[in-house]
């Protein structure tokens, strides 16, 4: 009776075995990586198509970082422009697909207001790359 006791007891304990963490795909964060000259001129030019007068681009801060979604990697990019001058800086959201002939997407370009400037920048604080922009107050 002992020994069914011990066997019964250590096959009970292997149901206790913890399982690893599924990845959640709702996470925001990346993994923050060097931007490489490749991956700089897939940015400022996929930015300046979407810029009126793209020729007085002047890029600021820019920050990257990479994370898997839902099975496809995907590089996010946070940064400013200033397309013209006295205008101001605009910040900037981005993605890039490496594994997709590196497609560039914009997500999001501000405007030079504040409220602008805090919607996108309280993003990519969430995806852990702050851009530091005195302007905009984070």
């Amino acid at each position: 009776m002992r020994k069914v006791v011990q066997l019964l007891l250590a096959v009970s304990l292997c149901g206790c075995v913890a399982a690893a963490p599924r990845p959640d795909t709702g996470d925001r964060r990346v993994n923050p990586i060097p931007i490489s000259l490749a991956l700089e001129e897939i940015i400022t030019a996929g930015i300046r198509q979407r810029l009126p007068d793209s020729a007085s681009a002047r890029f600021g801060t820019m920050l990257a970082g990479e994370r898997m979604l839902d099975g496809r990697q995907e590089i996010v990019v946070c940064g400013t422009v200033n397309a013209s001058s006295g205008v101001g800086d605009k910040p900037f959201i981005a993605k890039v697909y490496p594994d997709a002939a590196s497609r560039f997407e914009l997500v999001a370009m501000g405007d030079e207001t504040e409220a602008a400037r805090l919607q996108i920048g309280g993003t990519c604080r969430a995806a852990g790359l702050p851009i530091l922009d005195p302007k905009m107050h984070l």
